[in-house]
């Protein structure tokens, strides 16, 4: 018999046989199932399989963690099943009917942004190493900066701005260009519609402010002008404009015959929006993306910011576990925009190494537990570079007090962070590697602050553990630095 014949039946039985499973895909690590009733997986049971390394629920999804051998164990279940997989997207929107509207929508601004993460992250690397060769004074006793002594730093410092302007400034090509894709509309629409949000014909964004009402140009209609103004790095009418674009299409679909769609829907889909962009989504949401920044910004600048970056970093984990957290991308693009950087994206990777600090406290205390390894070594490791959800629904839900230990040293880290006036350049990977995406001056201070989200939650997690607190889970054996403090009956407890 094959190797995973066995756990795969019985995990076919346990979340309900066929007439529960409405989708089944898999990733590098996880089995994903859409069920029609969540509640009928038995959770127990299925977490008991030797071949599972642990279970959570996420975006509609249950999905079932076996491990680097998922593929083996995909082949067996589809074999056992008789249920053929679909791919990732279909099963994303077949989970969509297991998401609350809140969640769709949250699920929503994830598939929008997701795709530009790597862009934004090499965007953030530039800005960072730009600032170093060129804004800080560490040459000549102090009076010079490496570009001001060196003709090839220098060079590469102007070229390394050719893709970051690329990258912040034409970022609304890429919202737009996101949205088409995502609603599955024409994406060249998108692509169009975003060069007319930032065309060299327009006043750039960054030069508005310093520009006389006067001297704005503008298009002269006869009995209306319109501002001639670029939405350069401007994340909110971007999205106004992309939205606006995709229902006009999808809407024209239904009612131009198809004879005359090729040149009808896309006209009358891109023309009106492209003027209602410049005319009034535009203004709007230029308008709400400055108030977003501003609270957010005055937040962490007022004489109660210690209060504010408390509540964000004890809480971020979870609004991770909720979806909740895909709201500060936009939130960090919009803050980069009007304050050049942002004091919200280091708290972000702060709280993601905490979380995975509380694993690797697990890790130290149930050392030998080889099924749990399997999880909590490749979590920690996910965790340091920017992703939680291993870690989090793996093993710190499980137990809970990790998760909370975590969730206090990531407060703790926030506050010392927001009270130093820590900014990052841009988004970056949220974990260790995050001080790259840190505006140099503060390298030392965000430094100590990682120090923070690491031993801390790695210390109260020791101590949760060994007083029993917030424990209702966890009975394996404590180790405390080659010292035993009791012993269970579990088969795999290890000799420490």
């Amino acid at each position: 018999m094959a190797k995973y014949a066995d756990d795969a039946k019985a995990l076919y039985e346990l979340v309900g046989g066929k007439e529960n499973i409405s989708s089944v895909t898999h990733c590098a690590t996880r089995m994903r199932f859409v069920l029609q009733d969540p509640d009928q997986a038995d959770i127990e049971k299925i977490e008991a399989l030797a071949s599972v390394k642990g279970t959570f629920t996420q975006a509609g999804q249950f999905q079932v963690i076996i491990g680097n051998d998922v593929q083996e164990f995909y082949n067996e279940f589809a074999s056992i099943s008789g249920i053929e997989g679909v791919n990732k997207e279909e099963a994303k929107t077949d989970a969509k009917k297991n998401m609350s509207l809140l969640q769709r929508m949250l699920a929503a601004l994830a598939e929008i942004f997701t795709p530009l993460i790597p862009a934004i992250v090499v965007g953030g690397l530039i800005l960072g190493f730009r600032s170093v060769i060129g804004d800080i004074k560490m040459l000549e006793a102090g009076t010079k900066t490496i570009t001001e002594v060196y003709p090839f730093w220098n060079g590469t410092y102007n070229f390394l701005w050719l893709i970051g302007e690329a990258i912040f400034h034409f970022l609304p090509v890429g919202i737009t260009w996101s949205i088409a894709k995502k609603m599955g509309t024409t994406q060249i629409l998108g692509i169009v519609l975003g060069i007319t949000l930032v065309s060299p014909q327009l006043l750039n964004a960054y030069a508005v402010a310093t520009t006389k009402a006067a001297d704005i140009p503008f298009w002269d209609f006869g009995f209306a002008h319109i501002p001639m103004i670029g939405y350069q790095a401007q994340v909110i009418p971007a999205m106004l404009a992309g939205f606006m674009l995709a229902y006009l299409e999808i809407g024209l679909r239904k009612i131009v015959p198809n004879a005359v769609s090729m040149i009808v829907t896309p006209f009358f889909s891109l023309v009106p929006t492209v003027l209602a962009a410049h005319l009034i989504l535009g203004p709007i949401g230029w308008k709400i993306g400055d108030v977003i920044a501003n609270v957010v910004y005055s937040g962490l600048t007022s004489s109660l910011s210690w209060l504010f970056a408390a509540l964000f970093g004890f809480l971020y984990a979870p609004l991770v576990v909720t979806g909740l957290h895909h709201m500060t991308n936009a939130i960090d693009l919009q803050l980069m925009s009007q304050f050049h950087g942002t004091n919200l994206w280091p708290m972000i990777a702060l709280s993601n190494i905490a979380q995975g600090s509380a694993v690797l406290a697990i890790i130290f205390l149930h050392k030998g537990n080889e099924k749990e390894e399997q999880v909590s070594i490749p979590a920690t490791i996910s965790c340091y570079l920017g992703v939680t959800e291993p870690a989090m629904f793996g093993i710190n839900l499980k137990y809970l007090y990790p998760f909370v230990a975590a969730m206090i040293g990531s407060g703790i880290a926030a506050v010392i962070s927001v009270s130093s006036g820590i900014m990052a350049n841009s988004i970056g990977v949220g974990g260790i590697p995050g001080i790259l995406s840190i505006q140099p001056q503060y390298f030392l201070i965000f430094a100590f602050c990682m120090l923070i989200a690491i031993v801390v939650p790695f210390t109260l997690t020791v101590l949760f553990r060994k007083y029993n607190i917030l424990n209702k889970v966890d009975q394996a054996p404590i180790r405390t630095f080659g010292k035993r403090e009791f012993r269970t009956d579990s088969k795999k407890a290890s000799n420490l």
